[in-house]
C-alpha cells in the first residue's frame, strides 16, 4: 500500500513505520469486543431503569469512537508533546477532582463525578495515566539537574492525589495510583528493603481502610465469609459462566444481564462468559496479555530511562485495572467497582484508558529526533545544533 511505503514521509509514514502496530491492533480488538459486549448486556438494563433500550449501545458507541480517535492522535505526538499533554492534563483533572468534593455527583456515598451533557465525567480516571508519566519525567530529573527535587515533588504530589482520593472517598483508584507509583519507585532504583517498607505500608493502609470504611469491610467480609451477607451479584456472576461452558449459550441468550444491574459494567466480563463462553474470555484475557507483555518486552530495548518509567507505570495501570475486574467477577478476590478498559460500559474510563495507551504508544515508539534523557529544558523548544 502506498501509504505504508518505506518511501513515504509523510506524517502518516513515519508514525505507522514506529508505532507498535500489534498493540495498536490489540487495542482496537478489544474496542470491538466493547460494541459486541454492549450490544448483549445494555438492552436489558437500560429497560429495566425506564430508559429507551438503546440508550446505553448509542452512548458506548460515542464514547469509544471519541477513544479511538484520541489513542490515534496521542500515539503521534512526540515525546515531548506527550509529558506537556500529561502535565496540562494533570493539572485540570487535579483541579477537577478537586471540584467533585464540593459539587460533585454523589452515587452509592461518594463524590467522584461531575455532570456533563451526555455524560458524567470522573477526573480521577484522568490522573492515574497523567500521574505515571508526569512521575517518570520528575524521578528522571532528579538525576539530570540539581536544582529540581524531583524525588520529592513526586511525593508531594502523591499526597495530593492521595488526600483527594481518600476524601471522595475511592479506595479501588487510590490502590491502583499508589501500585502505580511504588513499581515506578522500584524500576527508578529503589532497594528491596525500601520496596518492602513499601509494601507493608499498603498493607497497613488497607488493614486501615477496612476498619474505617463500611463498604470496604463488607466486601472483604463477603469474600472471606460466603455465609454471611448478601452474595447475590456474585453468585449469579459465577453461575453465568457455569451455564456458558465451553462455547457460550450464544448471543442473545444469556440470562446474566437480566439480573444484574451493573451487567454492562462492572460485571460484563460475566455477561462475555455466558453468551460467548470460556474461548472467548480466554482469548479476551490472551489480547490484555499481549497488549502488556509486548508493551514490556519493548522496554528491554529503551535506553530512555524517562520513557522505561513512564510506560512501566502506564501499563502497569492498564493491566492492574483489567485484572481486577475480572479476577472480582470470578470471585478471586474482593468485589470492586473497576471498569474492564474498553469493555465496560463507561465514558471516563473508555477515553482515559485511551489517553493510557496513547501515551504507551507515543512513548514506545522510535523517536530518533528525541534525546536520550529529557533535560531541565524540556518545555522549551530545542536549541541543539543551532548556531547562535
Amino acid at each position: 500500500m502506498p501509504g505504508f511505503s518505506r518511501s513515504d514521509d509523510s506524517p502518516f509514514g513515519r508514525w505507522w513505520r514506529s508505532v507498535d502496530r500489534t498493540t495498536l491492533i490489540c487495542a482496537f480488538i478489544l474496542i470491538g469486543f466493547g460494541y459486541i459486549l454492549m450490544l448483549a448486556a445494555s438492552p436489558a438494563v437500560a429497560v429495566r431503569i425506564g430508559a429507551s433500550r438503546n440508550m446505553f449501545i448509542l452512548k458506548q458507541v460515542m464514547f469509544l469512537t471519541v477513544a479511538g480517535t484520541i489513542m490515534t492522535g496521542v500515539s503521534m505526538l512526540s515525546r515531548r508533546t506527550v509529558l506537556r499533554l500529561a502535565m496540562v492534563c494533570g493539572a485540570l483533572m487535579l483541579g477537577a477532582t478537586l471540584l467533585t468534593l464540593v459539587h460533585g455527583i454523589e452515587i452509592k456515598g461518594a463524590r467522584r463525578w461531575i455532570a456533563l451533557p451526555l455524560m458524567s465525567l470522573q477526573p480521577s480516571e484522568f490522573l492515574k495515566p497523567c500521574f505515571a508519566v508526569v512521575t517518570g519525567w520528575l524521578l528522571t530529573q532528579r538525576r539530570l539537574s540539581r536544582y529540581l527535587p524531583g524525588m520529592l515533588i513526586a511525593f508531594v504530589l502523591y499526597g495530593i492525589i492521595l488526600m483527594l482520593l481518600k476524601s471522595q472517598p475511592d479506595i479501588g483508584m487510590l490502590t491502583v495510583v499508589t501500585l502505580v507509583f511504588l513499581i515506578q519507585l522500584f524500576v527508578d532504583g529503589l532497594s528491596l528493603a525500601l520496596v518492602g517498607v513499601g509494601v507493608a505500608l499498603i498493607i497497613a493502609a488497607g488493614i486501615s481502610a477496612f476498619f474505617l470504611f463500611h463498604h470496604v469491610r463488607s466486601r472483604v467480609e463477603r469474600f472471606l465469609h460466603p455465609d454471611v451477607g448478601d452474595h447475590y451479584q456474585i453468585d449469579t456472576a459465577l453461575r453465568a459462566f457455569g451455564n456458558g461452558g465451553l462455547a457460550g449459550r450464544g448471543p442473545g441468550e444469556g440470562r446474566v444481564k437480566d439480573l444484574l444491574p451493573d451487567a454492562h459494567a462492572d460485571f460484563v466480563f460475566a455477561v462475555a462468559g455466558e453468551e460467548y463462553g470460556m474461548i472467548v474470555c480466554m482469548l479476551i484475557i490472551l489480547v490484555f496479555s499481549v497488549i502488556i507483555i509486548r508493551t514490556l518486552l519493548r522496554l528491554i530495548r529503551e535506553d530512555n530511562a524517562f520513557v522505561v518509567i513512564a510506560v512501566t507505570g502506564l501499563i502497569s495501570g492498564f493491566g492492574f485495572q483489567a485484572f481486577v475486574n475480572m479476577a472480582s467477577t470470578l470471585h478471586l478476590i474482593p468485589t470492586k467497582g473497576m471498569t474492564l478498559p474498553f469493555i465496560s460500559y463507561g465514558g471516563s474510563s473508555a477515553m482515559s484508558i485511551a489517553l493510557a495507551l496513547g501515551m504507551v504508544l507515543a512513548l514506545t515508539r522510535h523517536q530518533p529526533g528525541d534525546r536520550a534523557n529529557f533535560g531541565s529544558p524540556l518545555l522549551t523548544p530545542r536549541t541543539q545544533g543551532r548556531t547562535p
